[in-house]
């Protein structure tokens, strides 16, 4: 599993022009999930990401972790997070799961966020999305299961 991760001050998800996911302070999530992807990676992400200290405490540091520090996260599937670009002009998305299995393991790793007691908004699984955050910092890291 692969996600960029992105401290916001405020964020939102429409389709269709609905809002279908939006938070204050907290996290987006760009998710990603390639083919041997297990509820193992899942597990492990959702760990590191609610346990990432990257919100500043009292002194400016990156001290505060999100359960730290308070907020939400904004959770949005991203398959093109698997795109490979090494040949040619057009991206090749072979890395990337089918749709059958990354949203079992999408859904799952929303859960498990869920279940570390974080309000956890989401786009819609395969839908095309617009995004909007304000970026706060801006802090984008990528965190992987995988080394």
């Amino acid at each position: 599993m692969r996600v960029v991760l992105q401290r916001s001050k405020e964020a939102n998800v429409t389709v269709d022009g609905e809002i279908t996911g939006q938070i204050s302070k907290g996290l987006v999530l760009l998710v990603g999930v390639t083919h041997d992807d297990t509820v193992e990676d899942a597990a492990y992400l959702a760990d590191k990401v609610v346990n990432l200290r990257i919100f500043e405490d009292e002194n400016g540091k990156m001290n505060l972790s999100l359960l730290n520090a308070g907020g939400d996260i904004l959770s949005v599937s991203q398959f093109t997070l698997y795109g490979d670009c090494a040949n040619g002009r057009r991206p090749s998305f072979i890395n990337a799961a089918r749709p059958e299995h990354a949203v079992q393991i999408y859904d799952t790793f929303n859960q498990m966020l869920r279940d570390k007691g974080v309000k956890v908004e989401t786009g819609i699984f395969g839908a095309m999305m617009d995004v909007q955050l304000i970026n706060d910092g801006p802090v984008t890291l990528i965190v992987e299961s995988k080394k």
